[in-house]
């Protein structure tokens, strides 16, 4: 039996993909690039207009919000999911402790795979409703 592609078992972890089939994933990780970055580098800056998608591979990203750190990131965490569907500002910084290699998917990348797959458009859609019931349950359907 094959071993199973880590990017891809990183990728089925996002929420925001856990709706979509093998064959989708493997759309969506030829789209990512993997990109080994040095230690204290400033993936995201609170306030800035977001635009892309970070999966921590390997290493521990740091994040602050107003100056303080509020949470480390590990391996097969993510950030910036929200990027991929709205260019909106960055609510909080992410701050590289020490090397780390992350998955990079960029807003403009992910929405011209969307335009171009009716499948993935379709599975993101069911997981944002999904999400969306999760996180209001007392609205009607």
């Amino acid at each position: 039996m094959a071993d199973k592609d880590p990017k891809l078992e990183h990728l089925r972890r996002v929420p925001l993909f856990s709706r979509c089939d093998g064959l989708s994933l493997a759309d969506i990780a030829r789209l990512s690039d993997e990109v080994d970055v040095a230690d204290g580098h400033t993936l995201m800056r609170q306030g800035a207009l977001g635009s892309e998608f970070f999966l921590i591979v390997d290493g521990r990203v740091r994040i602050e919000r107003d100056g303080a750190t509020i949470n480390t990131l590990g391996p097969g965490d993510f950030l910036g999911e929200i990027a991929l569907l709205a260019e909106e500002r960055r609510t909080a910084t992410a701050v590289t402790e020490g090397p780390a290699k992350v998955l990079v998917l960029t807003r403009g990348a992910f929405m011209s795979l969307l335009d171009t797959s009716a499948g993935i458009r379709s599975a993101v859609l069911e997981a944002l409703g999904a999400r969306i019931r999760h996180l209001e349950p007392d609205s009607l359907d």
